[in-house]
């Protein structure tokens, strides 16, 4: 059997210096949490890299340097929220914006970087430095999304207490969360209320049951009947109150987005959305004002007319994206910018790989989740799913909820 042969190293890309310029007038910028690295062209300073601090006076000498240059793109590194400030700056100063893939300028196989190389190898813009360059939101989008992503973190704060209350209860040996779909509802909440003001008779507590719920009063009364030890008592009551208290925060972020929607440019042409044919019942965590109509007014489309796609995520789709989708100028590049497109690495002519790219996108998130509330859809998108979970490449939807028999006992008395 003869020897393999021994591959040798993959060839490096060529140097930035020997790529064609394609932006003479641009800069790279290799952000950090305290300090900020910036590269020009040579030729345009007697030092063409310099450390900037990132305190704000440090950021508008930053600002003013690039000015004096004569820089009018900047490429930045895309990490996290520390350029988050810079690049609200430099776009106010008038600055083109380019948020860079930090995984593309990075040499391959050359060991650590040296401290400002991102920023040295972006300020030339060439080909390889810019080729994933993407602009990044407008000022105002951010704006929506920070409104949208506070609430997000309220909702999910009030969801941790929501387990609290859970644990408390079933330390007190009360099946209430068995045999009730929601703590939360009016049914759970009145007797949680109630065993906090000192009822303790399981029948007085049955009788606050909501006549949609679908336990029976002997059912529930069964369920409630534990323990009340004082410490567990004293645990429900401050979970009580703190989701209580988030739940009046989520209703005051929901006034400043329903004050912030209203202040965009109306694109609708002042054409009012048709009605619902018929009124549903609010999801958990929906917004109570029109955000349907906001969207609209906001983006000049109805977004909600999509299959799958409700008012959460219209919202989502505003806040992360923007009303205009012009920046993307194909669909592809879309796609890449939500990090949908699979990867295809390949040796010989074989596919070893197609995972996608590694991230947090939130607008491909609520992609996914309106992609996959289509599984009993009769739509077109419907039928398209489910034969893609038939056929393995896509994950058939599983319940949120597992039913216990206990509960479905408790119905059938």
């Amino acid at each position: 059997m003869a020897a393999r042969k021994s591959q040798g190293p993959a060839p490096r890309p060529p140097a930035p210096r020997d790529l064609p310029v394609v932006q003479p007038d641009a800069a790279g910028i290799d952000i950090g949490a305290a300090e900020h690295w910036v590269a020009v062209a040579p030729g345009r300073d007697p030092r063409p890299v310099r450390r900037f601090a990132a305190f704000t006076a440090d950021l508008e000498h930053l600002a003013d340097w690039l000015a004096a240059c004569g820089v009018r793109t900047v490429a930045m590194e895309a990490t996290g929220v520390y350029g988050i400030p810079l690049f609200e700056l430099l776009e106010s100063r008038g600055f083109e914006v380019l948020l860079v893939d930090p995984a593309r300028p990075r040499p391959s196989r050359a060991g650590p970087r040296p401290t400002g190389s991102i920023a040295s190898g972006s300020s030339g813009c060439t080909p390889a430095g810019c080729s994933s360059a993407r602009s990044g939101p407008a000022t105002r989008s951010w704006s929506c999304a920070g409104y949208l992503r506070q609430r997000q973190t309220l909702i999910r704060y009030a969801g941790s207490h929501v387990q609290h209350m859970q644990k408390a209860l079933e330390q007190m040996n009360l099946k209430l969360t068995e045999v009730v779909s929601d703590i939360t509802g009016k049914t759970g909440l009145d007797i949680i209320r109630a065993i906090l003001a000192g009822q303790r008779d399981p029948i007085e507590l049955a009788k606050l049951r909501n006549e949609h719920c679908k336990i029976n009063e002997a059912g529930l009364a069964q369920a409630l009947q534990g323990n009340w030890r004082q410490e567990h008592l004293f645990e429900l009551k401050q979970a009580l109150e703190l989701w209580e208290y988030h739940q009046k925060l989520i209703r005051d972020c929901d006034a400043a987005i329903e004050a912030y929607l209203s202040s965009l440019p109306d694109r609708s042409g002042e054409v009012k959305l048709p009605p619902r044919p018929r009124a549903r019942k609010l999801k958990p965590g929906e917004p109570a004002y029109d955000a349907r109509g906001l969207v609209y007014r906001a983006c000049g489309v109805d977004l909600t007319a999509i299959e799958g796609i409700d008012q959460r995520t219209a919202l989502v789709l505003l806040g992360e994206i923007g009303p205009d989708l012009g920046r993307f100028p194909t669909v592809k590049k879309f796609t890449a910018w939500l990090g949908l497109c699979p990867q295809h690495r390949q040796s010989g002519g074989k596919r070893q790989s197609s995972r996608v790219r590694p991230g947090i996108n939130r607008a491909a998130q609520a992609l996914r989740l309106a992609a996959r509330s289509l599984h009993h859809s009769q739509s077109a998108p419907g039928a398209f799913y489910t034969v893609g979970c038939a056929r393995g490449w896509a994950r058939p939807r599983r319940s949120w909820r597992r039913r216990t028999s206990w509960r479905g006992w408790c119905t059938r008395r």
